[in-house]
């Protein structure tokens, strides 16, 4: 055996034990006649020590090791003189009579610790040592025990984990597909799923009225830091379900995850918010509700009194950021240049300070009287140390921005704490999107959600305005502010579903060329069905307490969709180009 314990095993308790350990050198030392050596491996660390008065040839061979050297060594645990409380290992040591080196190493381009001298590209080059440091072992630790924790709770009820394909039809709808070209057809391409959707609902067609699968998805979009153009799902579906089922299911999946895995009580049951109030309140469908600073529409209280600005626009919205009247002048016009950032899209920022002695001051007090103020503040619950911010323009618009200048005064107030979980469910989504540069309707969801059973007539109307009323039947589990997990009942009659292809505009001709397949299923008898899907590698990093996803996904990719350790993606050689009848425009006129 290379290895009788881990370096992260032995205790107090094994003191006398002559054990053999593997790994690799995280550090050397000498002091004095003693020469110290960390052993690491993913389990731990362990102290060794050579004594000077050894034999020559191990004190040499202790001497010569550099970090990051694979090593197997023999010796007897025994008590630390000085002992490291911070360290599992910390009370024991190993006094070595044997090193045997396996593998020497370079000198590693950058420090294998907990907080590493390395750059994110440096690191994302050397990804194999970035995945040695601590926190990256931690986080696919985790993302194990989360993946181990879900199959385990559907099993439970009976879900079969079901694989479907990777290469399929190309449907671009939404996002844009990653394409494959095919050998063996020439001219023609697969395209790497977005979701499993169809599949899932074939599945349900054919009998199997549970499925699940942690699977692999695929969309060509721009990159941020919680998205990758490889990403994990937890994929569900169930055959003879409504809404109120599948949310049981997953809310007490998420319950059991929280509770198995970090030992945390979520409430039960989860509350839920309609779409409208989650825009009207926190100008966001994935609002985050750990904390306040709801948005107010204070329209009726500035119109008509002859500031331009407010009276031009049919809506007018606020947000009161307790305790930051303190906010000086120079602050709060930082704040307004960040407002104008093309991320918000502002044209400027209102401000009203309610002061400690009770006096109030604003950006706009040449408009409005202190009295005019005051009703804006009572209205708000702005107590004294109050600071009220007021955007203005289209409704939504207006809502969002609001929305996004309250996660920014949450952050710099430090409301949000990553370790204090408030999930929501979000319903009563939109169906429709009406978008007024192309004159047509787009599905919120995807073109198999179905409306509210109550909203059929208003789906079935050709009135836009009736239809921009119509609901769907469709959630999403928000967590933090980041949307975990979303589904809807689906489409399961031949009739809605057509109606549904009429409001998008897709002719029966492209609806039979992309779709025929699952048109054709449910002919044979599709049963009412619904699921949903969750972010696998978001699960992960919120549950981590981190934003960004890449620390939990083991080789990703960088903000521009490239592998910086395999260099890829990459040109192929003119023989492949031939054999799959393409040609490359990169570098021709």
């Amino acid at each position: 055996m290379y290895r009788t314990h881990t370096c992260g095993e032995l205790r107090i308790d094994n003191a006398g034990q002559t054990v053999t350990l593997a790994g690799w050198v995280q550090k050397s030392r000498k002091l004095g006649g003693m020469t110290f050596v960390d052993l690491r491996d993913r389990y731990g660390i362990t102290q060794l020590v050579v004594d000077a008065a050894a034999l020559g040839e191990l004190v040499e061979k202790a001497s010569s090791l550099g970090r990051e050297y694979v090593i197997q060594v023999t010796g007897k645990v025994v008590e630390r003189q000085s002992k490291n409380p911070k360290m599992p290992t910390g009370d024991i040591e190993i006094a070595l009579s044997e090193i045997k080196i396996l593998n020497k190493a370079q000198t590693p381009p950058f420090t294998i610790e907990d907080v590493s001298d390395g750059g994110e590209e440096l690191r994302a080059k050397y990804r194999y040592l970035d995945l040695r440091r601590n926190p990256l072992r931690k986080a696919l630790e985790l993302r194990h025990r989360i993946a181990h924790e879900v199959r385990n709770y559907l099993d439970s009820l009976n879900f079969l984990e079901i694989e479907t394909p990777y290469l399929i039809k190309s449907t671009p709808e939404g996002a844009r597909d990653f394409v494959v070209p095919s050998r063996m057809n020439p001219g023609q391409f697969y395209a790497l799923p977005q979701s499993p959707q169809t599949f899932k609902q074939l599945l349900m067609v054919a009998g199997y009225d549970r499925y699940f699968q942690i699977v692999r998805c695929f969309r060509d979009e721009d990159l941020r830091a919680d998205r990758q153009p490889e990403f994990t799902q937890i994929d569900c579906e169930m055959s003879f379900v409504e809404q109120e089922d599948v949310l049981n299911v997953f809310e007490g999946m998420m319950r059991t995850l929280f509770k198995n895995v970090l030992d945390v009580d979520i409430p039960n049951p989860i509350p839920r918010m309609s779409w409208y109030d989650a825009m009207d309140n926190y100008g966001s469908d994935k609002p985050d509700i750990r904390f306040g600073m709801k948005i107010h529409e204070i329209t009726d209280f500035v119109h008509g009194h002859g500031f331009s600005v407010f009276d031009s626009v049919p809506y007018v919205g606020a947000i009161c950021v307790e305790g930051a009247a303190s906010y000086t002048r120079k602050q709060t016009d930082e704040l307004t240049d960040w407002v104008k950032r093309p991320q918000v899209g502002a044209k400027g920022l209102v401000y009203i300070k309610v002061n400690e002695d009770g006096s109030i001051k604003s950006s706009v007090d040449k408009f409005y009287s202190a009295d005019d103020l005051r009703k804006i503040a009572d209205f708000m619950n702005a107590g004294k140390g109050d600071l009220i911010l007021v955007l203005c323009g289209e409704k939504r618009k207006t809502q969002t921005m609001l929305g996004v200048l309250r996660i920014e005064m949450g952050n710099r107030l430090g409301l949000r704490d990553p370790f204090n979980f408030a999930p929501l469910w979000v319903v009563d989504f939109p169906l429709l999107e009406w978008d007024d540069e192309t004159r047509r309707f787009y599905a919120m969801h995807h073109p198999f959600t179905a409306p509210k059973p109550e909203h059929l007539e208003l789906f079935n109307s050709d009135r836009k305005e009736d239809l921009e009323k119509v609901c769907a039947n469709a959630y999403d589990f928000v967590l933090n502010g980041t949307e975990l997990g979303g589904g809807s009942i689906r489409i399961h009659e031949a009739d809605v579903q057509q109606r549904m292809f009429e409001v998008l505009g897709i002719s029966k001709e492209d609806a039979d060329y992309k779709f025929g397949f699952i048109i054709n299923a449910f002919k044979f008898g599709a049963p009412p069905h619904g699921g949903l899907a969750f972010g696998f590698d978001r699960v992960c990093a919120l549950f981590g307490g981190q934003e960004t996803i890449r620390d939990y996904i083991a080789f990703p990719k960088n903000n521009q969709g490239r592998d910086m350790m395999i260099d890829s993606p990459s040109f192929i050689d003119s023989e492949q180009m031939e054999e799959l009848c393409l040609e490359s425009k990169v570098g021709k006129a």
